[in-house]
């Protein structure tokens, strides 16, 4: 007789802590549902790595100024992706603005030189991106695509993707805080509760051991959070953070974080860059979109849909 129980599988990829929970009653084929899964992120990983000479997206830049690269039809897709999120925005979600972080030194924590900014801000533009269904072509030397705005969250579908062809229907995927659920828990006493997802609070408390913004509710899609937390500098008791805005280069200040739940991770971690771009205008963006979120205003004020 087959009992139901829980297992999770921790691993490390796209910089981030990573785990695979599930509950089944299949052990063998959890274990191999897992393996092929991690397997796929680090597919997704390796493929689109900016840090990799050997990926698709750095033969792309390397090619900048120059001929089309050929892609295939999963890069093209999320280049298609990518366009969209780009009208969706008003232009704010640009994959070409990746080269901006070249201008600032979060370690060094100093300010970048204002013409070393204007410089990288002419190579920024997804309208300078020439595509076909097959090819991509950067018009300018220096320009590059990063897929860093999407592409941990899309491995998490992946991943959730994989699972659910190995039959896998209780399971949470979660990439450096990115995540996909595939249906409910099914332990006894647990069973058709959703999982408990701590959000991290932007702005722990040590003194209180408050870590957590909030606890929500997760069954079915993506959750996925943004915030001025996970690179920063202070500088003149300013907080400078790595969400840049295309059209200055500048860092957003209006929200300490935003988090959505949406069908999907890769749509979820997509509306919260959105929404912290977006800044002042976020929340009636998120509510036109329809979807479910939190978020902490600059002032600490809290606000949930």
């Amino acid at each position: 007789m087959k009992h139901w129980r829980s297992l999770r599988f921790d691993f490390q990829a796209m910089a981030s802590p990573c785990s695979i929970q599930m509950d089944g009653q299949d052990e063998r084929t959890m274990r191999h549902a897992a393996a092929q899964a991690i397997e796929e992120v680090r597919r997704v990983e390796h493929k689109y790595s900016r840090y990799r000479d050997d990926s698709i997206i750095s033969r792309i830049n390397q090619s900048a100024g120059g001929a089309a690269v050929d892609v295939d039809a999963e890069t093209a897709d999320l280049l298609l992706f990518a366009d969209s999120l780009w009208h969706l925005s008003g232009g704010l979600f640009d994959i070409t603005s990746g080269v901006l972080r070249r201008a600032w030194d979060f370690r060094a924590a100093r300010l970048p030189e204002p013409a070393a900014l204007q410089s990288l801000l002419t190579g920024v533009g997804w309208d300078k991106v020439e595509r076909t269904g097959s090819t991509v072509r950067l018009l300018h030397a220096g320009m590059e695509l990063d897929f860093g705005g999407f592409g941990k969250e899309y491995a998490a579908d992946r991943a959730a993707a994989v699972l659910h062809g190995h039959g896998i229907g209780h399971a949470l995927v979660n990439l450096g805080g990115d995540l996909h659920a595939l249906g409910a828990r099914a332990l006894p006493g647990l069973q058709d509760t959703a999982w408990q997802i701590e959000i991290q609070h932007p702005r722990p408390d040590a003194a209180s051991g408050q870590s957590a913004l909030a606890v929500l509710a997760l069954q079915q899609g993506g959750l996925a959070t943004s915030g001025d937390y996970e690179r920063f500098f202070i500088h003149d008791g300013r907080r400078y953070c790595h969400v840049l805005n295309p059209r200055t280069g500048w860092p957003v200040t209006h929200w300490q974080s935003v988090s959505v739940l949406a069908a999907n991770t890769t749509t979820a971690g997509a509306l919260t860059t959105i929404a912290m771009l977006k800044e002042a205008d976020a929340l009636d963006w998120l509510g036109a979109q329809g979807v479910r979120y939190l978020a902490m205003r600059h002032d600490g004020q809290l606000l949930q849909h």
